[in-house]
Parts: structure tokens; sequence; C-alpha cells
């Protein structure tokens, strides 16, 4: 449950997206966020979890793969659209729009495909949170049922998102680290920094984190 906050002022409409290639730690940071954040921030859900979870066909077939990826793009796009029904300020999106680009097909373009341009994307994001895909030897995981790629198969998406998201003015990439919580804890620092200052407060409190609010 969210926690009450006591601040009553309006907060500048924020979308920020944490990212990454399969196995980077995206779903284990935002369930430490998850329990700590006030009422105005709400997590936006992976839409690929969805997705697949719910049973979409997934195999090597370039059609299947097309049709997965424009499926994902839209649950994506509505998840945020109901986010924003709901009247949160900030929205904290495991993923964005651009990350299809990384499990494009083909053989057409992807912006192309999904009607939008990647700067209408970008646009779209205050600020993008990378978390780099740690090699096998590193602690590359597949413990998540839903994850089937390979650490080296991992590692090129994870190269491909970092390029489709080059362009954005306020990206910040989380490196591997030999500590996971290491890593981890950087990516809570940099999220709480992008949050308005009365909402950060939850986050460097329940993290025991200096107050990042001033």
């Amino acid at each position: 449950m969210a926690d009450a906050c006591t601040c009553r002022e309006g907060h500048e409409r924020r979308r920020i997206v944490l990212t990454g290639g399969p196995g980077a730690g995206k779903t284990a940071v935002l369930e430490l966020l998850r329990q700590s954040l006030c009422a105005h921030v709400a997590i936006v859900p992976e839409s690929a979890g969805i997705v697949f979870g719910g049973g979409f066909p997934r195999n090597s077939n370039v059609g299947v793969r097309r049709a997965a990826q424009l499926a994902i793009f839209c649950v994506q796009r509505q998840l945020e659209a109901a986010a924003d029904a709901q009247g949160e300020r900030v929205l904290l999106c495991d993923r964005g729009l651009i990350d299809g680009i990384a499990y494009w097909p083909g053989p057409d373009d992807y912006f192309a495909a999904v009607g939008a341009t990647r700067e209408e994307l970008l646009e779209r994001y205050y600020a993008v949170i990378h978390l780099r895909v740690p090699h096998a030897s590193a602690g590359y995981g597949q413990q998540n049922p839903l994850r089937v790629e390979t650490a080296e198969e991992a590692a090129a998406i994870d190269d491909r998102i970092h390029d489709a998201w080059s362009r954005h003015p306020r990206r910040h990439v989380i490196e591997v680290m030999p500590e996971f919580m290491t890593k981890a804890t950087r990516a809570l620092e940099v999220i709480a920094s992008e949050l308005p200052a009365c909402c950060r407060r939850h986050v460097t409190r329940a993290l025991r984190l200096p107050d990042a609010a001033g």
C-alpha cells in the first residue's frame, strides 16, 4: 500500500522508464520500491509479461515475433494511459515504448510499424534508467520462467536497448556491479533523484539513504 504523503501541491506529470535487457534486475528493483512509494507515484508493469504470461504465442517465426511486439507496444501504451487516467502524477514504467526495437525482427522499420517516430517516443518519457545485463560469469540468471534468452542473447538485446535510448537527454546507465544490492541501491538513488522532492523522501527513508530532497 502506498505511503501517505503530506504534500498537497500539484506535480509535473512524469514518466520514468526503468529498462535493460533480460536479467538486468528491473523486477527486483521495482519490488524494492513497491512498498515504499507515496501515493503520487505509480508503477506501470511490464507489458511483455502480461502478453506472454497470458498465453500469446512465442517462437522464432518472424510473423509471430512481429505480432508479439505490436501487441506489447499496444498493451504498454494503454497501461500508461490507464495509469494517467487514475491521476498519478509520476509513473515508473517497467520498460518504455522504444524497447521493442531491440526485439523487432523486421523486415520493415519498427517505428513505421507502430505508427510513431523515435523522437515522439523519446519525448514521452522524462527520464530513463538503464540497468545493464550481467554476463554469465557475473550473475546472469534465468529463474524467471518467461525468460528464454541465454546470457549471450540477453547481452545482445541489452546493447540494442542501450543504442535505442542513446539520444534521450536524461538517460542514466547503471553498470554491472559485483554485488547486486550495490547495483540496486545505485538504481534506487537515481530513481529517487528524478522524483519530486516530497516523493523522493519516501524512497530515501525506506532505503536508509541520505535524504535527497534538497
